[in-house]
């Protein structure tokens, strides 16, 4: 709560009095991508359901980005406000002054998630403590200046339906992973992972569940509008031009415009999270399948989820800054119960959140310091299981008789 309260505050100060001070400037410095997201929150909101994925919304995730975002949208509306983008001749617009606390508290729902499976992990109050200001210094990236919590959303729920799946929660932890998806289809890399990790006779309820929400959303898009809604969630439009372009922008598809597809080196990302979660399948034993987890074993699918979403980062054409806050929101969580990994990758996460807004547009610079700064993130909040000291000395009983046996045999020989 007390994360929450303070990033809020920072936040609404920052975008309507530290940031325009420091910028000599009347405009507030504002997340522009909010805005057309409240645009098609505003087209749901009155059954426009053809206008999602038309100007100006810019809306390239699952209609549930803007679903999230549909009780602002009416208090908006019934306040006669504008969503007009901030600009010149909207220098500061009084929809912010609503949209801003709502937009950051929805975000803030990760914070309370990732302190759920840390009280799981066994992580003490003040190991809790520290996630929640670190978690929220990184959140700062994505809700209060990019303007995505959708992405904090998805996140949040994706937690919570692993937190469901080691407690033998199958059914809740389906659904739950359904509307993550639903919200964004990031999370999609992590989907293989809790694949593998289900009952083979629990599977096809799991998938079906878990798909659910998303084909019901995208289902209603498509049926309204076919043309934009295929284009926007197949291609995912991005612009190398504004954003970081990476060295796999040379493979993007061009479609006009100065702007790629991104849709094709996001399924490179899956297709390797799918790589992973077969190592991941053989390195989890499947005894522990259908029976609660322990906190050894949360903690190692947590970093192989951790894992599987730094795969978008890697293979992506066009970057921006908030699209590294998923892996460290799950590596923080991964590193709550030690106190010199926790501290470790609170650092690294937070210097990583503020590098991450430089401008710098070479297509191995920017990129390169990003991929360095994750798996750096990664190898801060990794700890490599230890061996029981049961099964250490049932190894070293089972060798000492395996050598005597050995010793007795070259005797009578």
């Amino acid at each position: 709560m007390l994360a929450t309260i303070g990033l809020v505050l920072v936040g609404m100060a920052s975008s309507t009095w530290w940031g325009p001070h420091i910028a000599g400037t009347r405009a507030w410095q504002l997340p522009d991508d909010l805005w057309g997201t409240l645009v098609a929150a505003r087209r749901l909101l009155h059954l426009e359901l053809g206008g999602l994925y038309t100007q100006p919304t810019g809306l390239v995730a699952f209609p549930g980005a803007a679903l999230v975002l549909v009780p602002i949208a009416a208090v908006i509306d019934a306040a006669g406000l504008s969503l007009a983008s901030p600009g010149a001749h909207n220098a500061q617009p009084a929809a912010w002054l609503a949209a801003g606390p709502y937009e950051i508290l929805l975000s803030a729902v990760v914070l309370f998630a990732a302190d759920s499976v840390a009280e799981r992990l066994g992580a003490s109050r003040p190991k809790r403590a520290l996630l929640a200001g670190a978690g929220a210094v990184a959140l700062w990236n994505v809700s209060v200046r990019w303007g995505h919590p959708e992405d904090a959303v998805a996140v949040a729920l994706l937690l919570y339906g692993v937190l469901a799946l080691s407690e033998a929660r199958t059914s809740v932890s389906a659904w739950t992973v359904g509307a993550a998806v639903a919200v964004q289809p990031l999370v999609l890399l992590a989907v293989p992972i809790l694949v593998v990790l289900v009952e083979r006779q629990r599977l096809a309820g799991f998938l079906t569940r878990a798909a659910a929400p998303a084909a019901l959303l995208v289902g209603i898009a498509l049926s309204a509008d076919w043309q934009a809604t295929s284009k926007a969630v197949v291609d995912q439009p991005n612009w190398p031009g504004v954003d970081h372009p990476t060295p796999f922008v040379a493979f993007a598809p061009h479609l006009g415009h100065g702007a790629v597809a991104a849709g094709p080196s996001r399924g490179v990302a899956v297709i390797a999270a799918c790589l992973v979660a077969l190592v991941v399948e053989r390195r989890e034993p499947r005894a522990t399948m259908g029976k609660a987890w322990g906190a050894e074993e949360l903690a190692e699918v947590l970093w192989w989820i951790a894992l599987a979403l730094a795969l978008r980062c890697v293979f992506e054409s066009v970057m921006v800054a908030y699209y590294v806050w998923p892996v460290l929101a799950v590596a923080l969580v991964c590193s709550s119960t030690r106190w010199p990994r926790l501290v470790s990758t609170s650092v690294v996460a937070a210097a990583l959140t503020f590098v991450s807004q430089a401008s710098w547009h070479g297509r191995w610079t920017w990129w390169g310091a990003m991929v360095a700064g994750i798996a750096t993130t990664l190898v801060c909040a990794r700890e490599a299981r230890r061996v029981s000291w049961d099964r250490l000395v049932w190894a070293v009983s089972l060798g000492r008789s395996q050598g005597i046996q050995d010793t007795r045999l070259r005797s009578s020989t």
